[in-house]
């Protein structure tokens, strides 16, 4: 299977751009996680 480099270049900023949400919304997360666990503890 054949990739079309054009479709390649369409998402490829795509892609960067999801996972480096991801990326901060996890990390943000993870902080108010613990903090509510440290806060619980």
């Amino acid at each position: 299977m054949d990739i079309d480099f054009r479709l390649a270049i369409v998402l490829a900023p795509i892609a960067i751009a999801a996972g480096w949400a991801v990326f901060n919304i996890g990390a943000v997360a993870l902080r108010q996680i613990q903090g509510f666990l440290d806060r619980e503890a």
